[in-house]
């Protein structure tokens, strides 16, 4: 069985790019903004919001409040609110996108590719059977369907309906 790669050379801008300013998992949940930060939904221990450097449209991301890099600093029950969340984000893509699956997982560490090594976050990815094809590959882009702005509007009454 041939292994299956998602490409993401764009990526590599984000990677490389300077974050020494502050923690934005930490300073968007402060701000009264949102759906301008592209939080989808909240609840005691953590929130779902998209990312800004998706690697398929609607690719989320799973955070708690607090600021750390390390599982097990995690109270039980701040990682039981994360895996909920986790759960309710992919029940929501699968409503609104139909993937045929899922990439969920985390990056622990810098040397792991966590572009917020200090923050844990979980990513999860809706991906569609040929979802990589030659635009990445050949001319280093990747093609998504649609803005972020869209995605935010299709995905937060899935969250938010209960």
């Amino acid at each position: 069985m041939a292994m299956e790669r998602l490409w993401t050379p764009w990526r590599s801008a984000y990677v490389a790019s300077d974050k020494s300013g502050g923690c934005f998992l930490c300073e968007k949940p402060r701000e009264d903004k949102d759906e301008a930060n592209l939080i989808l939904f909240r609840t005691k221990h953590g929130f779902i919001l998209l990312n800004t450097f998706p690697y398929n449209s609607g690719h989320l991301m799973v955070a708690p409040y607090s600021h750390t890099g390390s599982l097990g600093e995690l109270p039980p029950a701040v990682g039981a609110g994360l895996w909920e969340l986790t759960r309710r984000a992919v029940d929501a893509l699968a409503k609104e996108y139909r993937p045929d699956g899922f990439n969920v997982g985390m990056n622990l560490g810098k040397a792991a590719g966590a572009g917020a090594p200090d923050h844990l976050h979980i990513h999860i990815v809706p991906r569609w059977a040929g979802d990589t094809n030659y635009m990445p590959v050949i001319a280093g882009t990747k093609v998504l369907p649609e803005a972020l702005d869209q995605t935010y509007q299709r995905l937060a009454p899935h969250l938010r309906a209960r």
